[in-house]
């Protein structure tokens, strides 16, 4: 179970959602996930309990993968597992007879959908479909997946077939972490042991005249009642995301969740970008120098400090901490550290960077004496006092000899 604590914590990560108004989508339940900054960025009621049509197959994928030993070993398809799958279910176009590999199995399963290919790697690896769907239940248990519950492994239609979108999307947190899966999840076209070629689902939609090049790997979905669904791995500006979108509309041969999809895309592309908080050589703090040419020294950025943020990020939740010297003097060296400046971003710790004396402090006698004025007059006028003194001392003790 302690390998799996990492994804419950997922569970528990805080939700931050910026104020950046995202476009109105069809879909009626979403979420995105940045991965390489780890968090949500943009939800729409995300723990809603929904059909999920096939998206299914994402548990039914991984739940063969984790129950098979050898991926080469070979599969017949028969009759019976042929018999189970429901006439209006998404094919690979498996045949009886065809004899296959596990791993050309869990291609057929995410790339086409094929109801064909999930119910002979349920019935192969577990002896019936039942059996397999309650490994699918007790894995979204282990992952503290509290919306989910499978009652097949096609995600057709039935009572208590159900997830969320936040369900899904750390499903495949999880998911993603196996390399296979991953494999399997981010191709396009397979071409199984037997000679039979399949492609991913999104081809049907760029054939429509849809570019789907962004889209890295995906799964979609459509039932009657789950509406059109899609989840997806993308690209902005290196930065990784996962997206889940539920319960899109199909209208006059539009699928809203490819359509919502795309849109979302290029959103995150025009608004999330690296965004230079902080210039090279920009002065970032002051100090004050004692005796020299300048009456301050600037403390300088060392680089640049960026962070990728969206257009409309909050410029006050950027905070600079200096911790070193006040004042420097002529009597400080030069090369020797002055101080460190942090640099946080909602109180998020960006770069810290030591600060040292690049130059050689100079002495300025006009300035000591400007600074020290009046302790020099003061002293002056006191060694006048006190010669003063003394001299009327010595003349009157002439006066007395004489």
């Amino acid at each position: 179970m302690k390998k799996y604590l990492l994804y419950l914590l997922i569970l528990l990560l805080p939700i931050s959602i910026k104020a950046l108004t995202y476009p109105e989508i069809n879909s009626k339940k979403a979420i995105i996930y940045d991965l390489t900054t780890n968090e949500v960025i943009y939800e729409k009621n995300s723990e809603d309990v929904t059909s999920i049509a096939s998206l299914t197959k994402i548990m039914t994928t991984i739940t063969a993968i984790e129950n098979i030993k050898d991926l080469e070993e070979k599969v017949t398809i028969t009759k019976e597992m042929l018999n189970q799958v429901r006439w209006d279910a998404s094919i690979a176009g498996l045949k009886v007879g065809d004899v296959v590999t596990y791993r050309d199995l869990l291609y057929a399963s995410i790339l086409p959908s094929g109801a064909d290919a999930t119910i002979a790697l349920a019935v192969s690896t577990s002896g019936s479909v039942n059996n397999f769907v309650k490994k699918m239940n007790a894995k979204a248990t282990e992952l503290g997946l509290s919306k989910t519950h499978y009652v097949n492994v096609t995600g057709l239609d039935a009572p208590t077939h159900q997830s969320s979108a936040k369900d899904v999307l750390n499903l495949l947190l999880y998911c993603l972490k196996n390399p296979l899966f991953k494999e399997i999840y981010t191709t396009k076209q397979y071409t199984l042991s037997n000679n039979l070629a399949v492609y991913s689902t999104l081809r049907s939609y760029s054939s429509n005249g849809i570019n789907t090049s962004r889209i890295l790997g995906s799964k979609t979905g459509f039932t009657l009642e789950a509406g059109v669904c899609i989840s997806a791995l993308f690209n902005s500006d290196n930065h990784d995301y996962l997206m889940v979108l539920l319960n899109a509309e199909r209208i006059d041969n539009k699928s809203y969740n490819i359509i919502d999809a795309l849109d979302l895309i290029k959103f995150i592309d025009e608004n999330y970008n690296n965004i230079t908080l902080i210039k090279k050589d920009e002065v970032v703090k002051t100090i004050k120098v004692k005796y020299g040419d300048s009456k301050t020294y600037n403390l300088k950025a060392l680089e640049d400090v960026t962070l990728f943020l969206p257009s409309d990020y909050n410029k006050e939740l950027l905070k600079i901490e200096y911790d070193g010297l006040d004042t420097i003097s002529y009597k400080t060296k030069e090369k020797s550290l002055i101080g460190t400046i942090k640099y946080y971003y909602d109180n998020n710790l960006l770069k810290e960077d030591k600060i040292y004396l690049n130059e050689q402090i100079k002495f300025n006698l006009l300035t000591f004496i400007k600074d020290n004025i009046i302790s020099i007059v003061t002293i002056f006028i006191i060694v006048i006092i006190i010669l003063i003194v003394y001299m009327k001392i010595c003349t009157k003790k002439k006066l007395e000899r004489s």
